[in-house]
């Protein structure tokens, strides 16, 4: 059980981790409820923030519902890239149950995967000098 805990480390705790985020954002998926955005980080792991407004989610008990399923699937991803990641919650969110939560954000979590391997170069690609040939 240890082993799928939700440290510190894996968390953005500042401000300036946020706006990191905000103001570098390298990938970006999208969904009717939710937008996720993020940019690589060197920690070598993913880490999480979450904004839910009370514009979207009017009680506290749909904020913190939302928020627990999110950190949760989260928590379950073990092939994640090391990026910084912010979830932002849209409208709607209150509608879904705890299951369809679940469905959207392992599909999101994807997403997010493809879409890293796919930006990113690669390693053989950077590993070859670059020059003339010498035949």
């Amino acid at each position: 059980m240890k082993a799928l805990g939700f440290p510190k480390a894996h968390r953005l705790l500042r401000p300036a981790d946020y706006s990191k985020v905000f103001n570098d954002v390298q990938l970006k998926v999208s969904h009717r409820n939710f937008l996720i955005l993020a940019t690589p980080n060197p920690f070598g792991h993913a880490r999480i923030g979450l904004v839910f407004s009370k514009k979207h989610l009017k009680l506290a008990v749909q904020r913190n519902r939302v928020k627990r399923q999110v950190r949760e699937t989260f928590r379950r991803q073990r092939e994640l890239p090391a990026v910084d990641i912010v979830v932002l919650g849209r409208q709607g969110l209150a509608d879904l149950d705890n299951a369809s939560l679940q469905a959207i954000l392992n599909e999101l979590w994807r997403r997010l995967r493809k879409k890293y391997r796919q930006s990113s170069p690669p390693q053989a690609a950077e590993s070859q000098p670059a020059g003339r040939g010498t035949g």
